[in-house]
C-alpha cells in the first residue's frame, strides 16, 4: 500500500512488489458467535460496551464503520451508510441501507442522544479505536470469552469482534434474505456467505441432534 501510494504521487517510478500473491490469509468463515457467547457477554457488560455488539449483531458492518457511525444516519426505520472498506481513493464507496430490526430500533429509540455519533463512552466521546479495545477486551476476558470451543471446531478459537458480522449473515439468512442481499448488507463476498452459512446450517443440525 505504501509504494502503491509513493507510485501515485510520483515518488516512485515503480511498484517492484506489485502483483505479489499475499503470504497471509484469514478464513475465519466457520468462527461466528453463538447465542450463549452473547449471552455471556451482555452479563458482565458495561451498557457502553452492550450497544457495540446488539448495533453489529443487527448490521452486520464492520467496527471501525460502527465506530463511526452518526445518528444522522438513523431515521427511525433504517440505517445509511457507507462502508468504508468500499472506499476507492476519493471515490466514496455505495450507499447500503439497511432496515432496523424491532430490536435494534427498541435499543436505538431508548438511548440518550449524548453524542454526534451513535456510540459513545460514558463521557460522551467518540470510542478511539485504542480505547475501543482495551474496553472489548476486558469484558471478553470477564466473560471467558477470549478463547472458546466451537461444537464442530476440534482446537479452541479466539472470538474477535468482526465474527458477528458472520453471526449477523445467519440471522440475515434465517429472516429470509438470499446470499446476495447478505453479501450487499455485511460487505462479504459471496464466496464467504456461502461458506458462512453452509457452515452454520451443518453445525445447527449437530445441535439438533445432540
Amino acid at each position: 500500500a505504501m509504494l502503491t501510494w509513493a507510485v501515485e504521487r510520483g515518488r516512485l517510478s515503480v511498484n517492484h512488489v506489485k502483483g505479489f500473491k499475499r503470504l497471509y490469509h484469514s478464513d475465519r468463515s466457520e468462527i461466528i458467535w453463538l447465542p450463549e457467547h452473547i449471552h455471556s457477554f451482555m452479563k458482565v457488560a458495561p451498557i457502553e460496551p452492550q450497544q457495540a455488539p446488539i448495533l453489529a449483531l443487527h448490521t452486520g458492518q464492520r467496527q471501525g464503520d460502527l465506530l463511526r457511525l452518526p445518528w444522522s444516519s438513523y431515521d427511525g426505520q433504517r440505517i445509511q451508510l457507507r462502508q468504508g472498506k468500499s472506499r476507492h481513493g476519493q471515490k466514496l464507496g455505495p450507499l447500503i441501507e439497511i432496515p432496523c430490526t424491532q430490536s435494534l430500533r427498541r435499543m436505538l429509540d431508548s438511548m440518550e442522544r449524548v453524542s454526534p455519533l451513535i456510540l459513545a463512552t460514558k463521557t460522551a466521546r467518540s470510542f478511539k479505536k485504542r480505547w475501543f479495545s482495551e474496553c472489548w477486551d476486558r469484558v471478553m476476558n470477564e466473560a471467558g470469552l477470549k478463547t472458546i470451543m466451537l461444537p464442530d471446531i476440534a482446537e479452541p478459537v479466539t472470538l474477535h469482534f468482526h465474527d458477528l458480522r458472520g453471526t449477523t449473515a445467519t440471522l440475515l439468512s434465517e429472516a429470509g434474505c438470499n446470499e446476495q442481499q447478505i453479501a450487499t448488507i455485511t460487505g462479504h463476498s459471496l464466496r464467504t456467505v456461502h461458506q458462512i452459512l453452509e457452515r452454520y446450517l451443518a453445525r445447527s443440525k449437530e445441535r439438533r441432534v445432540g
